[in-house]
């Protein structure tokens, strides 16, 4: 693939390295091993690691080879983790408890689900959908996710085109030989969950459209009155992901845009979401930072975390959803230090508790504690999506204004949000020089392979 995303990792290093951007992180200080700060080393960490997966750790079922020399630095002598860890990937097509096996296979390190957020964890906080007759599309065993996720009445893209084979046209082999009345009656859909890419789009699309526009009842007829339309949650926004290939596949945001296109064709109205899941969301980040939070005190760490280092290939995702976290902890910080500068000018306790209209503005908020992180920083790597084997553009900035917007609609695209604070080579780079940044050196001896 060529155009001005590809070009941007390489030309950002340039930038960095010359000071013409102002990043404050430099590939230089992760191999030079210099201090420069004069005080002593940290043996308890206060900051966490957020892992994208493919493109940083993995290319496909391919181990980066600097995935395995990065993780080796981050366990002891008895293989356990030095600093908080979570893996934050946008798939979705397994349960977490598989994907850290894999994870473990793979890097030679052991891993536990309670380690990994998929694109679908935060769902389980949507608690006001579980007990709701709910259409769910993807692929992989979508009964069992659901199910760990805390959905009661879950109805597969399959279930429904058996239930109700006419619906199905496109591939002609699939077409019913006969016709039967359905052998039983769905109850009314009332939610719609995109896990992820589907392998059959056109039966997908089609069986979606039919839901939508009959108000969850795909048997009846279009209705007109349809709109607003049964609450759509989608998990995973990634136009495209990094794989064994040498140029980046599809990914679920691809099918989304097919959706959103064929329902306004349709409908002349936009769809609508009821929630986002998955980089670059807050909420994604969100559940990220309380991982890391109950590692730490599982550790009884008694330093907060309080910074978060988000490692990742992709700009319009990793480097986007980090960087909009930031912006969220700034904010939250600012909410914090105003409330209890007013409870304390009214002589209350200095309570930092968000109003009702905060809340329903992300109401997953409430299952939550506040965050204790402060800041979020964004690591580029190119070893993925953002690729450094091309030629370097004159122009950074004018490049980064100019990229084609990569991220899903409802996403306002805005430079100073795709503009990483570190750029890297690789994941092991990225950890050297964290941990200088850091100025961390653990007592113990990192394992050696």
């Amino acid at each position: 693939m060529r155009g001005p995303l590809p070009l941007l990792c390489r030309s950002l290093q340039r930038a960095a390295v010359s000071g013409s951007l102002g990043l404050r992180g430099l590939c230089r200080s992760a191999v030079s091993g210099e201090d420069g700060t004069g005080t002593k080393s940290n043996t308890q960490p206060s900051f966490g690691f957020l892992f994208d997966i493919d493109g940083v750790l993995v290319r496909g079922k391919t181990p980066i080879p600097a995935a395995r020399k990065a993780f080796q630095k981050l366990l002891n002598s008895q293989e356990q983790f030095l600093v908080p860890v979570v893996f934050v990937t946008n798939a979705g097509n397994c349960l977490r408890q598989k994907k850290a096996d894999q994870l473990s296979h793979l890097l030679g390190v052991p891993i536990s689900q309670d380690q990994v957020i998929m694109s679908h964890s935060p769902l389980r906080m949507f608690k006001r959908y579980h007990d709701k007759c709910v259409l769910a599309s993807g692929q992989g065993p979508l009964l069992d996710i659901a199910k760990h996720l805390g959905f009661r009445q879950l109805i597969t893209i399959d279930t429904l085109r058996e239930i109700y084979p006419l619906l199905d046209m496109v591939d002609h082999d699939r077409r019913p030989k006969a016709l039967h009345a359905p052998a039983v009656e769905l109850p009314k859909i009332e939610a719609i969950v995109l896990f992820g890419e589907p392998v059959r789009w056109e039966t997908n699309l089609q069986l979606i459209i039919d839901v939508l526009l009959t108000n969850g009842h795909p048997g009846n007829p279009y209705s007109q009155s349809s709109y607003p339309h049964i609450p759509v949650l989608a998990c995973n926004m990634d136009l495209m992901w990094m794989a064994e290939a040498h140029s980046p596949r599809f990914g679920h945001g691809t099918f989304m845009v097919c959706l959103e296109s064929i329902y306004k064709k349709i409908t002349g109205k936009e769809l609508r979401y009821e929630a986002l899941i998955g980089k670059p969301s807050e909420v994604t980040y969100h559940y990220a930072e309380y991982l890391i939070r109950t590692q730490a005190a599982a550790k009884q760490w008694e330093k907060p975390i309080q910074t978060l280092y988000a490692i990742g290939d992709n700009l319009m995702t990793d480097i986007y959803g980090a960087n909009l976290y930031n912006r969220y902890l700034e904010e939250n910080s600012r909410r914090g230090s105003k409330a209890r500068l007013q409870a304390k000018a009214a002589g209350g306790t200095g309570s930092t508790a968000v109003s009702q209209e905060d809340e329903m503005d992300n109401p997953w908020e409430s299952e939550l504690a506040s965050p204790a992180a402060t800041n979020c920083r964004s690591v580029l790597v190119c070893t993925g999506v953002s690729n450094p084997h091309t030629e370097v553009p004159s122009d950074i900035r004018e490049t980064i204004t100019k990229t084609v917007f990569h991220g899903h609609r409802d996403f306002r695209f805005d430079p100073a949000l795709v503009e990483p604070e570190h750029i890297v080579p690789d994941v092991d780079a990225a950890v050297d020089l964290i941990f200088q940044l850091e100025n961390f050196t653990p007592n113990e001896n990192h394992r050696t392979p």
